[in-house]
């Protein structure tokens, strides 16, 4: 297994930001945030956290990975808590640092192969499927700094179970394609780089996003390089 490290995604910290300044929605002390994030064959994630302080929020959500060609699937359901642990206001910008961890639950179905027995005739082995529970942690962080205009973060996140294990890091570079308002469209794009690692999806992507966002709503999509879809939409209430 590997050390602990770190989701897309996007976390539901509270962000007390000047609406100018920010890429993403306002949230305040409070509020319930709900999350949804959608990487085509890599992984799909629901969250919904609730924020009494500003600095903190604890939740839960679930995360379901794509099979290697049905062979196994993964779901994790999971309780985490979300911290603001540095944030530095400028006069024009502002840095954060974000750090979550929690535990849960990890429901498992992967492929048994029988051994061939001496009254097979030649055919291929049947495939059974073995189904399990086990327990799973996940940990996390992301740093992120933001003008008016620019905007970049740099994120990890770790899900890991006594069977399989998987950390996504992603670098983001965004740029604003216009000044907004408190109260107008916000609209970015985003170009976001991947690097997936464990036993349950590998390899790299780079995608190209549009994230528009207006105070309590986020709603970003695009794809990768490969033609993947990539979306993901948060709201706060």
């Amino acid at each position: 297994m590997p050390p602990t490290t770190a989701m897309l995604r996007a976390i539901a910290l509270t962000c007390l930001l000047s609406a100018p300044v920010c890429a993403r929605p306002l949230v305040s002390a409070g509020s319930t945030t709900s999350m949804i994030e959608y990487r085509e064959g890599a992984m799909r994630e629901a969250q919904i956290y609730y924020a009494p302080e500003h600095f903190w929020s604890a939740g839960l959500g679930r995360i379901e990975f794509d099979g290697h060609n049905g062979l196994h699937e993964v779901a994790i359901t999971y309780a985490r808590l979300n911290l603001l642990a540095k944030r530095w206001n400028m006069e024009s910008a502002q840095a954060n640092v974000f750090v979550w961890g929690g535990l849960g639950t990890a429901n498992i179905r992967e492929a048994v192969t029988a051994t061939p027995g001496e009254h097979d005739h030649g055919g291929p082995p049947p495939t059974t499927f073995l189904e399990f529970s086990t327990q799973a942690t996940n940990w996390g962080g992301q740093i992120d700094f933001e003008t008016r205009r620019l905007y970049a973060s740099l994120k990890t996140d770790l899900q890991d179970t006594s069977r399989y294990w998987h950390r996504v890091d992603t670098l983001e570079l965004g740029i604003a394609l216009y000044e907004h308002g408190v109260d107008s469209l916000a609209t970015w794009l985003v170009v976001a780089a991947s690097n997936y690692a464990g036993n349950l999806h590998e390899g790299t992507e780079t995608a190209v996003l549009l994230r528009f966002f207006k105070k309590r709503v986020w709603v970003e999509a695009g794809a990768t390089t490969d033609g993947q879809v990539r979306a993901s939409a948060m709201f706060n209430f």
